[in-house]
This record gives C-alpha cells, sequence and structure tokens, in this order.
C-alpha cells in the first residue's frame, strides 16, 4: 500500500525536475550574487512551513558561501527574532510583520526573497494568505532593491512583484515546500562557486 504512496510522490519530485523553469532559477542565482558584490542585504520571509526554508536558506547563505580571503555574505532571516516577531504581531498586526522590520533593516540596494507555497494567493479560515509577505516584498521594490521569490501552484501574486521568481510547478504543498528545500541548497552551492571564482 505505501509503495504507491512512495511512487507517487518521487514520481511528481522527478515531474518537478523536468517541468522546471531552470532559467529563473539562473536569474534568481544572478540576483543573489549581484548582493553579494554590492555588499548588499538578502532579507528571507515566509510563513508556516515556508518559514523554515527562509531560517535554513538564510543559514546556508551566510556559512556555506564562506570563501576564504572574500568578502562574506550578509542574510538575514526575518522571522527568526521571535519576540520581535510577536511583539510587532501583537501592536501592528501580522500584515506588518515583516514591513515592520524592513523599516529598521533596509539600506538601498538590499534584497528580499519570499517564500510561499501559493505566492501569496489564496484564502481560508483566517482571511486572505500571506499579505505580509506580499508587504514586506511591496517595501522593498518601492525603495528601488531587487525582489526574489520561490512559489509553487500558478506562481499566485508573486509573479506581478518579482523581479525573479522560481515556481515549482506543482499542486500540493508538500511537493512544493520539498522542492523549495532542495532548491535553496542548489543556489546557495552555485553562489558558493560564483565567489570562489572572483
Amino acid at each position: 500500500m505505501s509503495q504507491g504512496y512512495v511512487a507517487d510522490f518521487l514520481g511528481g519530485m522527478e515531474k518537478i525536475c523536468r517541468d522546471l523553469d531552470r532559467a529563473k532559477v539562473d536569474q534568481v542565482i544572478e540576483g543573489i550574487f549581484d548582493l553579494w558584490k554590492n555588499d548588499r542585504t538578502l532579507f528571507l520571509i515566509g510563513n508556516g512551513g515556508s518559514a523554515s526554508t527562509a531560517t535554513h536558506f538564510a543559514c546556508d547563505l551566510n556559512k556555506c558561501t564562506i570563501v576564504p580571503g572574500k568578502r562574506r555574505m550578509r542574510v538575514i532571516s526575518l522571522v527568526d527574532n521571535i519576540p520581535l516577531v510577536s511583539a510587532l504581531t501583537n501592536d501592528d498586526g501580522w500584515e506588518n510583520v515583516y514591513s515592520e522590520q524592513l523599516m529598521n533593516f533596509y539600506r538601498p540596494g538590499d534584497g528580499i526573497l519570499g517564500i510561499s507555497v501559493h505566492g501569496g494567493k489564496g484564502k481560508d479560515k483566517a482571511g486572505v494568505w500571506s499579505q505580509n509577505l506580499l508587504k514586506g516584498m511591496q517595501y522593498v521594490k518601492d525603495h528601488g532593491g531587487p525582489v526574489f521569490g520561490f512559489a509553487g501552484f500558478d506562481g499566485g501574486a508573486f509573479l506581478s512583484i518579482c523581479d525573479a521568481c522560481v515556481v515549482v510547478p506543482y499542486n500540493t504543498t508538500p511537493h512544493v515546500e520539498a522542492f523549495h528545500v532542495a532548491l535553496h541548497h542548489l543556489i546557495t552551492g552555485a553562489v558558493a562557486e560564483k565567489i570562489k571564482g572572483t
């Protein structure tokens, strides 16, 4: 019984690998590399499982791109300061939790990468999904910084706000979230190789 589930799940991952827009992956790699070249900061944001991906991606970009003798990357996950996140949610509302932090930390030329299974589009019992992501990404866009995204399904609202968005072309949350982690490892490794080559 479970073998059928295993085959279906892994078959979905194979299909994603075949159908993924690799040019978009390359655009995100080049965009993050440009932030490093220009000594700018990349901010990462996400909700739920995507929050853990934001944290993991920030860890890896900070640690795994270290090249002796080269300037280090500066990457901040805005989901990680739990007291600050909860204070902002309490006082200013969940929709402002990322944009309010960017008012503290953003400097001209910094960039942001939002992570969302539905790309900021959808609605459930809590209302419209991921407006805090869109508001944070719009803040960076309005201030002239590059905006990147990881999405799934049809890409959602990320497609209209991002300079480059990698859409995992699949319609289940587990596949999209799992592949976002694969993407962040791929991109981290590629950026590290580019830094080594400078």
